[in-house]
């Protein structure tokens, strides 16, 4: 694509976001865009918008795979394979290095190890790679441990605030163990790059990160008391099968997407043209079929289901509304609707008073205490 074609793209669908904002939330009976919860659902959905233009528009514009004619050997495969069979046992942790660090005056500590998911051959995207957690942990004997897993364009130091995590280990007590996904964070120039628009990687860089969270909990375990696992955004689909996976006491999805592929393929047309092939591909029934070892929905947690939260933005234009409904219909546990969008409800009062009673009541304490574990 030519600079100033670029330009125009960038340009036109910029301004359409406002006018889209509005549209969304004209088809919602007693929507008033004159009062105060109007206007702020007004804002939180076109910051939607505004976010997923920019990440869509900041990237290469989209290309098709020139191994498209492979995808459905590599959907064969996986499917033969089937969901537990297509993940192995993952390898101990073996820490290479812990390096103590600064967020601000937040003090925390870089976990670095070297990790090999052992995908299947099918995959591209194997072998060994550099991991990354950072930890967030109180002196002593055990304790109850958060496992925190971000969205797509996190991993950096920003994401202490945006899970509020100095409260949760003051005033909750919690150890935080925070996994960097791959192509993220002090992990964006490293090799492999997710997510992409090629499907497979995807599919890779999903199950590459399964792998890693899993090697983290079994690690942490023995100086843990009870482990929350959560997910937020692209992270919610790895916390939803590592849950069906390893034995943790609560699990927590923060506006959860199902098919990440067909995600993305959502947010394309805003390349016009441009995306109509990989969109099509991206939407396609081998594409599907190759994704079903990345389904949030094929697996049911150890977590009990009182011990289970999914947290929904009811005006999402990210994830959009209905994977999280489809989490809660396949789980059922506790469901809170955030009344904005998904990126406003990282700064939502209510979403933060219902996951500290989550973690309380997964920590086995009274879910109105305010006492540390």
């Amino acid at each position: 694509m030519r600079p100033q074609e670029r330009i125009r793209t960038v340009a036109r669908a910029l301004g359409a976001v406002l006018p889209h904002s509005v549209e969304v939330l004209s088809g919602e009976a007693g929507w008033n865009a004159w009062s105060r919860r109007g206007l702020r659902q007004l804002g939180e959905v076109a910051l939607d918008e505004l976010v997923v233009t920019g990440m869509t528009l900041a990237a290469p514009p989209p290309s098709v795979s020139a191994e498209v004619a492979g995808y459905p050997g590599v959907a064969e495969a996986l499917t033969a394979a089937g969901l537990r069979g297509a993940y192995v046992e993952p390898e101990p942790l073996r820490v290479r290095s812990i390096r103590r660090r600064l967020a601000g005056r937040f003090a925390f500590e870089e976990l670095t190890y070297t990790h090999d998911p052992r995908l299947p051959e099918c995959l591209t995207g194997g072998g060994p790679a550099t991991a990354v957690c950072n930890l967030v942990r109180h002196p002593g004997g055990p304790r109850p441990w958060l496992v925190w897993v971000h969205g797509a364009g996190q991993g950096g130091l920003s994401d202490f605030a945006v899970a509020r995590i100095g409260r949760i280990h003051r005033t909750l007590g919690y150890n935080i163990a925070m996994p960097i996904q791959p192509g993220h964070g002090p992990r964006r120039d490293w090799w492999p790059a997710y997510p992409d628009t090629d499907p497979v990687v995807n599919v890779a860089g999903m199950m590459r990160t399964v792998s890693e969270v899993r090697a983290v909990i079994r690690w942490l375990q023995p100086q843990a008391s009870t482990v929350a696992l959560a997910g937020l955004s692209l992270g919610s689909g790895v916390a939803a099968l590592v849950a069906g996976f390893e034995e943790v006491d609560g699990v927590a999805l923060y506006t959860p997407i199902l098919g990440l592929n067909a995600m993305i393929a959502n947010h394309l047309h805003r390349w016009g043209g441009a995306a109509d092939d990989v969109g099509a591909v991206l939407g396609s029934p081998e594409v599907a079929a190759l994704t079903s070892v990345i389904d949030p929905l094929a697996m049911e947690p150890t977590a009990p289901p009182q011990r289970r939260l999914i947290v929904g933005a009811w005006h999402d234009q990210m994830a959009m509304r209905t994977p999280a409904s489809a989490m809660h219909d396949r789980w059922g546990g506790e469901i809170y609707w955030h009344q904005g969008g998904h990126v406003g409800h990282l700064f939502s009062g209510k979403v933060q008073r219902v996951t500290e009673r989550f973690l309380r009541a997964v920590a086995g304490a009274d879910p109105d205490s305010k006492e540390e574990f």
